[in-house]
């Protein structure tokens, strides 16, 4: 991998998945992807898309905003915008940017550019340790909530209901911006 960015989720991933004791074989079982997948992405020789880093942080038990913000190895209180990390899927386009200064806090904040005809799915997993709301700035949102289709225009906000397989959308010609907010679920 050539963006530094990449490589130290490389070498989070690989941290991670050994502090918690799993195999690449056992970690690639939980996430539901191949154990020469999550071999390729440790060693950093393929850059993973979203969809695989949700599947991999939620196998984890931790979200995708603590996994990218580990990799960057920050714990603060002020995250300027110039240090605020974003990480680009090389599949879709689909651009995110972390604006909370600390990961794994009460609450995070997620800025998220999804371009036209893009479309991005996590598993129900990825949302068992978290509430979310989908917040629309720009643009227009089709989500899919388990059964449920929502579509959303700039300035609609949405929370999430319990844990299901969620499909973020872009149906438009035109880009979508929409901010995430995240907080622990309370036992």
């Amino acid at each position: 991998m050539s963006d530094p960015l990449g490589s130290a989720l490389a070498e989070t991933l690989r941290e991670l998945r050994a502090a918690r004791g799993l195999t690449g074989a056992a970690l690639a079982e939980r996430a539901g992807v191949s154990r020469g997948m999550v071999s390729r992405i440790e060693r950093g020789d393929v850059q993973p898309t979203a969809v695989l880093l949700g599947r991999l942080s939620a196998a984890l038990g931790i979200t995708l905003s603590e996994l990218i913000a580990r990799a960057e190895h920050e714990d603060r209180r002020l995250a300027r915008v110039a240090d605020q990390p974003v990480w680009t899927d090389p599949e879709t386009g689909y651009r995110r940017r972390a604006l909370s200064p600390r990961s794994g806090g009460a609450m995070e904040l997620v800025e998220v550019e999804l371009p036209p005809g893009a479309r991005v799915a996590y598993p129900a997993d990825a949302y068992a340790l978290r509430h979310h709301q989908i917040w629309v700035l720009r643009g227009a949102l089709s989500f899919r909530e388990g059964s449920v289709e929502h579509t959303l225009e700039a300035g609609d906000c949405l929370e999430l209901g319990a844990p299901a397989p969620c499909v973020y959308r872009n149906r438009t010609d035109g880009e979508c911006r929409y901010l995430v907010a995240v907080s622990r679920r309370h036992p």
